[in-house]
């Protein structure tokens, strides 16, 4: 941020805006040229550079007050409804323009750094293209996960750098009596739902003790990473010295010891490093077509002599994506050199002094296993609490209301455990084990805690990476009846509406930006998109 300096006498707070190069397109239009349905939901317009050329200087605010001025762009370069990104020399910002205003902020996600440029703008915020995240163009704020951080915002000095801003927190003010181990809130993992739960209570004012406890010895992490790259590095949320400067505790514990050496669930970096250091020219077995499943495979082929994949259904993704997109992402690891197989096929598996060695198959064909992957999705780890009173389903998830509450006042949950309310299938309980999701969750249960209620109004969206190509999914598809798929599946260049009815509830695609963002933005607003509108 630019500094204020003294004048006789005040100003009118300008920006100088400076003429740029534009680049056009058609609104409004779907990237067939065909009119689109979610033209009120605006993916962004013009880009370019700033140069000094032809430069007016545009009113951005209306206070009177002391001003530095620097030139990015002309006032005619931004139409309403667009953003771009201007060069400050020693950094970057996102310039928008909407309701004949306009603001300024950080020009990257905090979660992964997509450039917000390439996102979707609406009605006071800005969606992420990549993950969904959602940011208010006059706060910075995080309106949406997933993420932790929001954005630097800008008045008229643009050179910020920093592309994350932390909310401001409170301490903890209370008298801790180590005695009695009594704590004020206690948060049992260290997943996005208790850090965002925990993070919202300081934000919101809560200065009482925060107390975290995990089973992972590790600060709190990035999950999702570990499928896709397996490695350790960049994997950190948030630091020890972060949780100790504002006051949130952390307990933590080592993980138990495994029976199989050679057997993992992929829920560590330990694990995400054993199994590539075991896989390194030798033979991965992956167990289970889920989304971590298939991108350990991917993240695999490079490293490992094969990898072989056995899985409940004979296309992956099926039941997710629909059996044409599943094919069309398989033939991408097939000619990667990965091997599909049935679990019926498996005749049994062999081990030796407590490791898994091989599969053998009905055929008589034997696949060496020097490292296998459990990818068959998530069992709620939820015995700890069969005798708590809390109430569990038959599957072990625990149900909550509508403020993430449970049966008992004082105790809430969120995250891949929890079965709960969902608003666009008039309230019935849904899991939906999405990393955006728990983020909504902590802070939906943070909220409650402080006599703040508020509902859920996410729309949940996720993301897989395989071989550098990314599925990005918005919505809640399951149940669906038909899908209807525009552009290329063979190229993997497509985008699919999943339908129930006559109602898309839900979209996928890959290299088709911001089409994901923009249904998300649509649904998010309360609207709902007929079929026969993309058809």
């Amino acid at each position: 941020m630019g500094g204020c300096f003294s004048k006789s006498k005040p100003v009118e707070v300008k920006v100088e805006l400076s003429l740029l190069e534009k680049e056009k397109e058609v609104d409004g239009l779907s990237p067939n040229g065909k009119a689109s349905p979610f033209a009120e939901c605006r993916a962004n317009g013009a880009l370019g550079h700033g140069s000094d050329d032809e430069s007016t200087p545009v009113p951005l605010y209306h206070k009177s007050r002391d001003y530095v001025e620097t030139s990015v762009c002309h006032v005619k370069d931004l139409e309403n409804g667009q953003m771009r990104e201007v060069d400050l020399g020693s950094g970057r910002a996102l310039l928008i323009k909407e309701h004949g205003e306009f603001s300024a902020m950080g020009h990257k996600c905090p979660h992964y750094g997509a450039p917000l440029v390439k996102g979707v703008l609406s009605k006071g915020h800005v969606r992420c293209p990549w993950h969904g995240a959602c940011f208010n163009i006059a706060t910075g704020d995080i309106e949406d996960f997933p993420g932790l951080d929001s954005l630097p915002v800008f008045q008229v000095i643009l050179r910020e750098t920093s592309q994350k801003r932390t909310k401001p927190m409170v301490r903890c003010s209370a008298v801790i009596n180590s005695s009695t181990g009594f704590s004020h809130v206690l948060i049992i993992g260290s997943g996005p739902a208790g850090l965002v739960c925990a993070e919202t209570l300081r934000q919101e004012g809560f200065t009482d003790r925060i107390v975290m406890c995990t089973m992972d010895r590790h600060p709190p992490y990035d999950r999702p990473k570990l499928s896709k790259v397996c490695t350790q590095s960049a994997l950190r949320l948030r630091s020890a010295d972060f949780l100790h400067n504002h006051d949130i505790e952390l307990l933590t514990e080592r993980e138990v010891s495994k029976d199989v050496r050679n057997v993992f669930y992929l829920r560590t970096p330990e694990d995400a490093n054993s199994i590539v250091r075991l896989a390194n020219n030798k033979n991965a077995v992956i167990v289970g077509t889920t989304f971590i499943g298939m991108e350990v495979a991917a993240a695999l082929t490079d490293k490992a002599h094969s990898v072989s994949v056995i899985g409940i259904e004979s296309v992956p993704f099926k039941k997710a994506l629909g059996e044409k997109v599943g094919k069309a992402i398989m033939k991408l690891f097939e000619a990667n050199r990965v091997k599909f197989y049935l679990l019926n096929e498996v005749s049994e598996m062999i081990g030796h002094h407590g490791q898994l060695k091989e599969v053998v198959l009905k055929s008589g064909k034997v696949l060496r296993a020097d490292v296998c992957v459990i990818g068959t999705g998530d069992i709620p780890a939820t015995a700890f609490l069969k005798q708590s009173g809390i109430h569990l389903d038959s599957k072990g998830f625990i149900t909550v209301n509508k403020m993430m509450q449970t049966n008992i006042d004082s105790v809430f949950a969120g995250g891949d455990v929890v079965m709960f309310p969902f608003p666009p299938r008039n309230n019935k309980k849904v899991n939906i084990p999405h990393w955006q999701m728990a983020h909504v969750h902590g802070r939906v249960a943070a909220l409650s805690m402080m006599e703040k209620p508020t509902e859920i109004k996410s729309v949940p969206y996720f993301w897989s990476a395989m071989y550098a190509k990314t599925i990005r999914y918005a919505g809640y598809g399951d149940g669906f009846d038909d899908v209807i798929i525009q552009g290329d599946l063979d190229e993997l260049r497509f985008v699919a509406f999943y339908t129930r009815s006559e109602e898309v509830v839900a979209v996928a695609s890959m290299n088709y930006d911001p089409i994901v963002s923009r249904v998300a933005e649509v649904l998010g607003s309360g609207k709902t998109i007929k079929k026969r509108d993309v058809e």
